[in-house]
């Protein structure tokens, strides 16, 4: 039986990884643009979570790069 739906390759995982993980640094950024002078404590919850999602869609898309064989050498000085 033909798959209707071919899996997408791994570049267009990545690319897709990429998207979320800038549509998350936007709300993030977004946030931090109409924090207040004094935040409250829903501020510093709507941070930590917008936050936990930024950095999820950054480990997301950095295993779309390695699977899609853009692994880097390690950028921490030796």
């Amino acid at each position: 039986m033909t798959d209707l739906y071919p899996a997408a390759d791994e570049r267009e995982l990545l690319r897709q990884a990429a998207a979320t993980h800038t549509a998350a640094s936007h709300d993030l950024e977004s946030f931090l643009r109409r924090l207040p002078e004094v935040p409250d404590p829903a501020d510093i919850t709507e941070y930590a979570t917008l936050l936990s999602q930024e950095e999820r869609a950054r480990v997301d898309r950095q295993a779309a790069a390695d699977a899609a064989g853009l692994q880097l050498p390690s950028m921490e000085s030796e």
